[in-house]
């Protein structure tokens, strides 16, 4: 219950997403609870989605790419977060990615992303 009240309570809420099948999936369980309750509040205001799509076959990201755009419209950023073995990589120096290698182009898309 906690999360839901913080949820009706925020301005704005970010979720990152795979852009996979089964992350889709894990959207819809997440979301189900809120749809009876909160999250209706929670769609009327400044809600984002964040599509980071990782290696997966071209078309499947596009596909729930599509998805997602159908459900949350224009709140979807189009900024896309590639996956790169400097952000893999990061968490074993203990460093957040931009401190660890901030011109890679993990690190790149993620202050893309912070600038919108």
């Amino acid at each position: 219950m906690l999360t839901i009240n913080a949820l009706v309570a925020a301005d704005s809420v970010l979720i990152p997403m795979q852009c996979e099948y089964y992350a889709l999936e894990g959207l819809s369980a997440l979301l189900a609870p809120w749809n009876r309750s909160a999250w209706p509040q929670i769609r009327s205001s400044r809600s984002r989605a964040c599509c980071a799509p990782c290696s997966t076959p071209q078309q499947s990201r596009q596909r729930v790419s599509a998805q997602l755009v159908t459900h949350f419209g224009d709140k979807v950023f189009r900024t896309i977060i590639p996956r790169n073995i400097r952000l893999a990589e990061a968490p074993s120096f203990g460093k957040p990615a931009l401190f660890h290698d901030r011109e890679s182009r993990g690190a790149l898309a993620y202050l893309a992303l912070a600038g919108r």
